[in-house]
């Protein structure tokens, strides 16, 4: 399985690659919604683990993009916002998960179905 892991903050990516490690073949990380989208096509991830506030390019307008581009795109949005309003615009965009990253260990629960359900991230 390959995972991309989309955060603004090093630590955090590698706290996150800690958590999936033993369930991916291959990670790769960016520090940006810009730098996921111009490398989500050349690695083909299978799960996108995409933060929500970043600087340049959002989470949520990233997995808009990505969705636009390839409609079977597994987004999971990881952040630290539990708010609805977030949770909700984040299954608009596309995301089939939503992940405080207080509780990283329902990532492995997300990556190991078969499948993304959009309305995971609504709840």
């Amino acid at each position: 399985m390959r995972v991309l892991i989309v955060d603004d903050n090093e630590a955090m990516r590698r706290t996150i690659k800690t958590f999936i490690q033993d369930l991916a073949d291959e990670i790769a990380e960016c520090s940006s919604g810009l730098d996921a989208l111009a490398c989500y096509p050349t690695f083909k991830p299978d799960w996108v683990l995409m933060d929500i506030r970043m600087a340049d390019v959002d989470g949520l307008t990233a997995t808009r993009e990505i969705k636009r581009t390839c409609a079977d795109a597994r987004v999971v949005i990881v952040t630290s916002y539990d708010e609805l309003s977030l949770r909700e615009a984040a299954a608009e965009a596309g995301a089939c998960g939503y992940v405080i990253k207080d509780n990283l260990k329902q990532l492995a629960d997300l990556l190991a179905r078969p499948i993304c359900h959009n309305h995971d991230a609504g709840k």
